[in-house]
């Protein structure tokens, strides 16, 4: 990914992806298509028994992120849960999810107020550069091959009740360049209190469109 501009400029043209992931020239007709980073390399060989201490990051199980009240780690060096914001509505963002040339993750409401929370819409979202810049990545209300969108629902939530929603990576015909972004500013409506979600360590950080559904109380299918 060492091609990859920093700042403001960090795009990439889609020829670059093009040699930088290789899978792209075999992809039978799906011009244009997305193809996240690192998808169809050549495994590096697996690390000599005899190297002691050396663990790979793709042995590893996944580890969902963290709901909402839990910490990120365990131990003394975990980080105490987040305060609840003032709109009394948090929005976290769950594990990668894959399929061939897709990336999809599900993100959940989650009332932590005391009170009764409203919601009829779609989650906000937003992609920040290593500055906190915002990206030129376009969000669509729509679905993907993760679940289709059957538009908003009106809802109201109970204290620690949660409305569900996923936000799909999808790429177009028309989009000749990728952006790199550092992380996604997540809300659970535009003016409901914005948190960021660092991508860092996540090929999702390779973007043409995003797709998002409508907050429902079950995620789509």
């Amino acid at each position: 990914m060492g091609m990859c501009v920093r700042g403001r400029a960090r795009v990439r043209r889609r020829a670059s992806a093009v040699l930088l992931t290789a899978a792209l020239t075999a992809l039978t007709g799906c011009s244009g298509f997305l193809v996240p980073a690192g998808e169809g390399e050549e495994p590096d060989p697996a690390p000599s028994a005899t190297a002691p201490g050396i663990v790979r990051a793709e042995t590893l199980p996944p580890t969902p992120a963290p709901a909402y009240g839990e910490t990120a780690g365990t131990g003394p060096a975990a980080a105490p849960p987040e305060k609840c914001p003032a709109s009394g509505a948090v929005v976290t963002m769950g594990e990668v999810l894959t399929a061939m040339m897709s990336r999809a993750v599900a993100l959940t409401l989650t009332n932590c107020g005391s009170k009764p929370y409203r919601v009829d819409g779609y989650p906000s979202v937003q992609a920040l550069g290593e500055d906190g810049e915002r990206l030129p990545v376009k969000v669509n209300p729509a679905g993907s091959q993760f679940g289709r969108d059957r538009g908003p629902e009106a809802l109201t939530l109970k204290p620690g009740g949660t409305a569900r929603s996923m936000l799909a990576w999808v790429s177009t015909q028309e989009g000749g360049e990728l952006v790199m972004a550092d992380a996604l500013e997540l809300a659970a409506a535009p003016d409901a209190g914005a948190r960021v979600h660092p991508l860092e360590g996540h090929d999702i950080r390779y973007m043409d469109e995003l797709n998002i559904t409508a907050w429902r109380a079950e995620l789509p299918e």
